[in-house]
């Protein structure tokens, strides 16, 4: 039996699965708000790959005068870095934020399930994939929810709280007071692929390759006139880049085959950059070079 001060809690331990530009960003995030951090990937290479990336952008800060060295120490400190995927530490909180594959995310979710105290809420990043299914394969489904983190994490405000259908009032309310805590403004998503930000997103992004792939216009001119046309801060040919074109067409294809409508359809060039492993900034190389 939880006692109820332990469930309700204010959460301070998190362990973070995934050590790429997403989990890096909030594990980043969440030692800048003092918080005690596991940042874990299969290799510990890896995670100690993101620890640096972490440390860079922070040394970018103190050269702009927005943090201190102290602060600098102190936020790397409260970071450590695994090599185990499914960490025998006791964490409040973890998040997940490896690659959008639904039997990767269930089965990840099923290993840490007997090893972490039942408390332990289980959050994912993920930008589509099912809340519900993930919840499904745990013995905790009520404390299993979506923490969607937009990217780059340290700079973007929005936290999008995806509840699956068994997720609990306890659990969402811990986990929307925790995002606030680290700056954050959130809104709440029902459960449906694309969730709000990228049911709109990707389908503006897709169509921008369409138009680039036509011929309609030159990758320049197509990302001038949605800055300029529409004052948005990038363009969408940009945009895609810097989400990683791999994990835009992973998401179109899931509101494709999910939401069985043909204005999914991710474009044919998407799937040849993807196919050449042109994946953008991360390959240093997308609809734009790096």
């Amino acid at each position: 039996m939880i006692k109820a001060d332990v469930a309700t809690a204010p959460i301070k331990t998190i362990a973070i699965l995934g050590a790429g530009q997403m989990g890096a960003g909030i594990a980043q995030v969440a030692a800048q708000a003092g918080l005690a951090v596991v940042l874990a990937d299969s290799e510990l290479a890896l995670a100690e790959r993101g620890k640096r990336a972490i440390e860079a952008q922070l040394r970018r800060q103190l050269e702009k005068g927005r943090l201190t060295q102290a602060e600098l120490i102190d936020t790397l400190a409260r970071i450590r870095a695994s090599a185990q995927l499914v960490t025998t530490d006791a964490p409040d909180l973890v998040i997940e934020a490896v690659s959008e594959r639904l039997d990767l995310k269930c089965s990840l979710f099923a290993k840490l399930d007997p090893i972490l105290p039942e408390q332990t809420i289980f959050a994912s990043n993920t930008s589509s994939v099912s809340i519900t299914a993930m919840a499904a394969a745990t013995k905790r489904p009520e404390r299993v929810i979506g923490m969607h983190f937009m990217n780059p994490a340290p700079v973007m405000k929005l936290v999008e709280i995806v509840r699956g259908l068994q997720t609990s009032d306890t659990t969402y309310d811990r986990v929307k007071q925790l995002a606030e805590s680290l700056g954050k403004t959130t809104v709440l998503a029902r459960e449906a692929p694309g969730f709000i930000v990228n049911r709109i997103l990707i389908p503006m992004l897709n169509e921008a390759v369409f138009v680039l792939e036509e011929g309609l216009a030159s990758r320049d001119d197509i990302d001038a006139a949605m800055v300029l046309g529409t004052n948005q801060p990038l363009g969408p040919l940009a945009l895609a880049d810097m989400i990683g074109l791999d994990t835009v067409l992973a998401i179109a294809e899931s509101m494709h085959r999910e939401l069985g409508d043909d204005k999914y359809r991710p474009a044919p060039l998407l799937r040849r950059y993807v196919a050449a492993g042109w994946l953008g900034k991360k390959t240093r190389r997308g609809f734009f070079e790096y």
